[in-house]
């Protein structure tokens, strides 16, 4: 719900005592019910702000943590065991520079606005991961962090919860082929405490398969809806037997992600748009026959059906043992070194499939309304190791935005001299969250509420006004 703004405040005053009241956990003490702080809340926005103009997100994880000063924040002035060992190359954003790898990636970036100046302290994959993936800080910096209904919701979830899509048509949320873990499952992919209910629709498979497809989405020519309705009253008995879904936390919203699941079945939408063997070999060929390629087309395919927020992982794990598998993590394994990797396999892939998703994206009319978001966990030290690779560093890196209002060859926030520092305009994962809900229209300052029923605002972050258009 939006309350109008309160011009009693000032937009400093709000923003301070916001997070204040975040971390002392209420408001009661200081006799203000919800849609009063709303309302005040809304002042810390500037007046005439932009509209939200996102339909969609397409949320390109890059898994295992890109390196920033190899990519998109080059520093070609810097000591030679700072700058990155290939050339730089101009771009269509007259301020850009990018790797000499990434020809096709340079003609597209006057498309996007890079983020310079994303910074945290989560150094290990699992927690910058449920960070990235969340938008909110977790409760310790260690990969052992394990998935919990105490951590908070994926970006996608928080959609459905809010913005849900009618029920019976496309889900709203659709997240594959892969779940990322560093040892264990990494936080922040599914609904935790909002239940089973706003879970995303995980595909496991590989879509760059030949017989991709999706099973449970049409029934077996045995088996009849009248049957198989048959069958739920069945499930439903034994449900109310165990008491699983009152009992359970976990098991939250689970009938309703089931009768939700039933309901796909008959929708001839949902059949469509997952079938890529519709896709002409030249398009299936663009985005390369890769599992990440052919899942940034099914992206696109998605969005255009109705679907508000995919997430496409990059891999299943870290990396940096392969040249033909792997995540972005390229140190620290059998002396591994970085570059062979990346030029054999991240800058091919990414090459292949990052122009042709814009490209496609934007023949079709769905650019200005679909914002895709590029990132990683974290980037890399600026500083290479003896390994001749470059280890964890959330403390500088750049995050790229496109379509969905976002400005168009715009860069934002800046590091220091080695890329080590930022030096302009910090963002938080927290602000990057707020600005994500804000595109799809969705105010940053709702609240949910965890296990022990304690409201929490989806974001204690700020949009980030001067990126959008």
């Amino acid at each position: 719900m939006k309350y109008p703004a309160c011009s009693d405040f000032t937009s400093a005053s709000v923003r301070l005592s916001r997070r204040q009241l975040i971390k002392a956990g209420g408001m009661a003490a200081l006799g203000l019910n919800m849609p009063h702080w709303l309302a005040a809340s809304e002042s810390a926005y500037p007046s005439g702000r932009p509209q939200a103009r996102a339909k969609s997100v397409i949320f390109l994880f890059q898994w295992g943590g890109p390196s920033h000063v190899d990519m998109f924040d080059l520093k070609l002035d810097a000591p030679s065991d700072y700058r990155t060992p290939h050339k730089g190359i101009r771009t269509s954003n007259p301020d850009l520079i990018t790797n000499e790898h990434l020809p096709r990636v340079a003609k597209i970036m006057d498309r996007f606005t890079v983020i310079r100046s994303v910074t945290h302290g989560m150094k290990n994959h699992n927690s910058a991961g449920y960070y990235a993936l969340s938008g909110h800080v977790p409760p310790s910096d260690d990969q052992r962090l394990r998935d919990s209904i105490d951590l908070h919701p994926a970006y996608g979830s928080v959609v459905d919860r809010f913005a849900p899509n009618p029920p019976g048509s496309l889900p709203t949320f659709v997240s594959y082929p892969h779940v990322v873990s560093d040892g264990s499952r990494t936080p922040g992919q599914a609904a935790s405490f909002l239940g089973k209910k706003h879970d995303p629709l995980f595909v496991p498979r590989d879509p760059n398969d030949p017989n991709f497809k999706l099973p449970e989405l049409s029934l077996p020519s045995n088996l009849s809806i009248d049957r198989l309705h048959a069958r739920r009253g069945l499930q439903e008995l034994i449900d109310r037997q165990s008491r699983l879904l009152d009992d359970s936390a976990e098991a939250q919203g689970l009938d309703d992600y089931y009768k939700n699941a039933i309901a796909m079945l008959n929708s001839e939408s949902m059949r469509i748009a997952f079938d890529l063997s519709t896709e002409p070999a030249k398009i299936r060929d663009a985005y390369g026959r890769t599992s990440y390629g052919q899942g940034c087309l099914l992206a696109r395919r998605l969005v255009e059906y109705g679907v508000k927020f995919v997430t496409c992982y990059f891999s299943a794990g870290i990396g940096g043992q392969s040249i033909t598998t792997g995540g972005w993590d390229t140190h620290g394994f059998n002396n591994t070194r970085m570059y062979p990797i990346i030029e054999q396999y991240h800058f091919p892939i990414t090459e292949t499939t990052l122009p042709t998703l814009i490209y496609d994206l934007e023949n079709r009319g769905l650019l200005e309304e679909t914002l895709v978001v590029w990132m990683g966990e974290f980037g890399r030290t600026p500083k290479i190791n003896a390994n001749a690779s470059r280890d964890h560093w959330p403390k500088c890196y750049s995050v790229l935005l496109a379509g969905g209002g976002v400005k168009a060859g715009y860069i934002y926030g800046a590091s220091d001299k080695t890329g080590s520092e930022v030096i302009e305009k910090p963002v938080r994962l927290e602000d990057l969250a707020a600005t994500i809900y804000y595109l799809l229209g969705i105010d940053p300052t709702l609240e949910y509420h965890d296990t022990q029923n304690r409201p929490l605002m989806i974001s204690s972050g700020e949009p980030i006004f001067d990126v959008i258009a």
